[in-house]
């Protein structure tokens, strides 16, 4: 990777650059007689950066490989996908300063489409281990934040390199093996997502650094100083993305900060994998430290110490507020040095909405995406919809043919669109659903039905339509390849639009199919707050960094929209710095005077 340092050159070659607020200030400051903050250019490849300088971050985002039949990519990773698995379980210790930690439980990750299979084996920690593991970060804390941000960049960026080149099939191998995921569902996660989260933060902090009062009065100099937070970060992340562990970790890291990581038990391997790209790409090994373990156990550890500023969430609603409310009762005790930042991504209950102007056909096959894709086990997968009676037949059609042809199984076998459940427990939630519902007189069948967890914990896709839009169904978050639709009147689109928004307590993603502008702009007014990623004519799911910012409110979380500089705000601490450079004469003002 090209060195991130800048040449030594003019202060007017140094305005065109992308370069760091704390480079500009020192040359500005001896350079400048009236200064003038001015914003940093756009972070691109130009003609220029042959020569070196600046930090480099490409404009679009990383290209994902399409692994058809016969390519050299499938390939590949059809033998690295064989070679892992000679190899497994994978060994996964706790390592603090360099040094192993032994510890007396250990457990196992499990390929959740063959349960027979050992994924990984793991070290637990204990209290101790995490103490240990937060006075080596705090330890090492002075080091990395007093690091040039160039420099703590140029890590990451070196990360996103290994990641989209030397490490790629190996981190989505160890995706599909331990999550579940077919080759496109892991390839658009673990790779070109994981890739761009951490390109995209940088390229957020370059210009969240040239932030800068506008206002200068002559012979005064006001600026704006990123501090990381005093104390650490407590980043715990879910088992469906391998790149929300990057989105979790990175953004504080970033910024200056230690982090304590709690990774899923059902994603450990791809986030171990993840974890060794980061060192060997140059991260001091104690600036993040991986904590595999008992969340219970671990967070309680976290919440004890005073040096906690900051949590980084992604998981499930009801986790999410019972930390909001530990860290509340906590920070009201007065047992934090500071007032801890929350940031977290929840849960959702997503729709689509058909109307009767909608390209019927198109609406439900992004609905099958939507809804079916990675299994349903997404934050922003379709869950409940609402179609208008006009073309509920027609729809109907296109869900029961598309789900008929659905292949479901292990994800090794590249033509399986459908793949297992991540645990028992999910499986066990699911059938108990589908179970339930066969005696459900508002309910009724429309796709699917079946599960079987003899080898894997497969749940295939199903469709239920109600009669009751207040049904569990259309309410509660199931997390799997199902969901159910409300017919409606045509003309009772309005009360349908409050219906939508009223029916759940969360407002994570959504999406419209009309073809009518007026409807489209109706449906976009009344269902503003439902929704913190909406859309309209395509399916709900599918953000992509630096194009969609991601991220929903009220039980979805704090909104405050991975990939963006919004984010990385919450990771700083601003000291703002006035410096005049002439002497005061005197005290008193004219108004003073008589």
């Amino acid at each position: 990777m090209k060195s991130t340092r800048l040449p030594a050159r003019s202060f007017k070659f140094v305005q065109q650059r992308a370069v760091s607020l704390q480079q500009r200030a020192h040359i500005s400051r001896y350079t400048l007689p009236v200064f003038q903050n001015e914003p940093v250019v756009s972070l691109q490849h130009t003609k220029e950066d042959a020569d070196g300088g600046g930090v480099i971050v490409a404009d679009d985002v990383e290209k994902q490989k399409d692994f058809a039949r016969g390519s050299p990519e499938r390939e590949e990773l059809t033998r690295t996908i064989q070679q892992m698995k000679k190899k497994l379980p994978q060994k996964i210790p706790i390592s603090v300063s360099g040094s192993v930690i032994n510890s007396a439980t250990k457990n196992t990750q499990l390929n959740p489409s063959r349960h027979s299979e050992n994924v990984a084996e793991y070290a637990t920690a204990s209290e101790q281990d995490v103490n240990t593991a937060i006075d080596a970060a705090l330890a090492a804390k002075p080091a990395w934040e007093a690091l040039p941000f160039e420099d703590r960049a140029a890590v990451f960026l070196r990360a996103a390199e290994l990641i989209s080149g030397k490490y790629r099939m190996e981190i989505l191998a160890a995706t599909m093996l331990g999550q579940g995921k077919n080759i496109r569902q892991a390839e658009v996660d673990a790779s070109t997502e994981t890739v761009d989260f951490l390109r995209q933060y940088v390229k957020e902090a370059e210009r969240l650094f040239a932030e800068q009062p506008p206002i200068n009065e002559k012979g005064a100099w006001n600026r704006n100083e990123y501090r990381p937070l005093e104390g650490f970060v407590y980043a715990i992340s879910p088992f469906n993305f391998t790149a929300l562990g990057a989105t979790l970790i990175g953004p504080p890291a970033i910024m200056g900060n230690v982090v304590i990581w709690k990774p899923s038990e059902s994603a450990l391997h791809a986030s171990w994998v993840l974890y060794q790209i980061l060192l060997e790409a140059g991260l001091p090994k104690d600036v993040i430290q991986f904590l595999p373990g008992n969340a219970q156990l671990v967070t309680d550890a976290v919440l004890k110490r005073r040096e906690f500023s900051a949590l980084g969430f992604i998981g499930s609603t009801g986790v999410f507020k019972e930390l909001q409310g530990k860290i509340g009762k906590a920070t009201g005790e007065g047992r934090f040095n500071s007032y801890p930042r929350v940031v977290g991504e929840t849960g959702g209950k997503n729709f689509h909405l058909v109307t009767e102007t909608a390209d019927v056909k198109s609406a439900a096959l992004n609905t099958l995406r939507a809804a079916f894709e990675y299994q349903g086990q997404k934050c922003s997968a379709c869950s409940r919809v609402y179609v208008a009676e006009s073309v509920w037949r027609e729809f109907k059609k296109h869900i029961q043919e598309g789900t008929a042809k659905l292949k479901v199984g292990p994800p090794e076998d590249y033509d399986n669109f459908v793949n297992s459940v991540i645990h028992e427990r999910s499986f066990d939630k699911l059938d108990q659903v589908i179970e339930s519902a066969k005696s459900d007189s508002e309910l009724e069948l429309v796709a699917g039905g079946k599960t079987d967890k003899s080898a894997g914990f497969y749940v295939h896709p199903t469709v239920y339509q109600t009669t009751n839009p207040h049904h569990d169904i259309m309410t509660r978050e199931l997390f799997g390849p199902l969901f159910g639709v409300y017919v409606y009147k045509d003309h009772q689109l309005d009360e349908t639009l409050k219906l939508i928004d009223s029916t759940s307590s969360y407002a994570l993603t959504g999406a419209v199919f009309a073809h009518d502008p007026v409807v489209s702009r109706k449906a976009q007014d009344a269902l503003k707050h439902a929704a913190g990623n909406f859309y309209v004519n395509t399916k709900c799911t599918g953000s992509v960094v630096g194009r969609q910012p991601f991220g929903g409110s009220r039980d979805s979380g704090t909104n405050d929209k991975t990939g963006t500089m919004g984010l990385l705000y919450r990771y700083s601490s601003i000291r703002t710095i006035k410096e005049e450079f002439g002497p005061l004469e005197e005290v008193e003002y004219p108004s003073n005077q008589v």
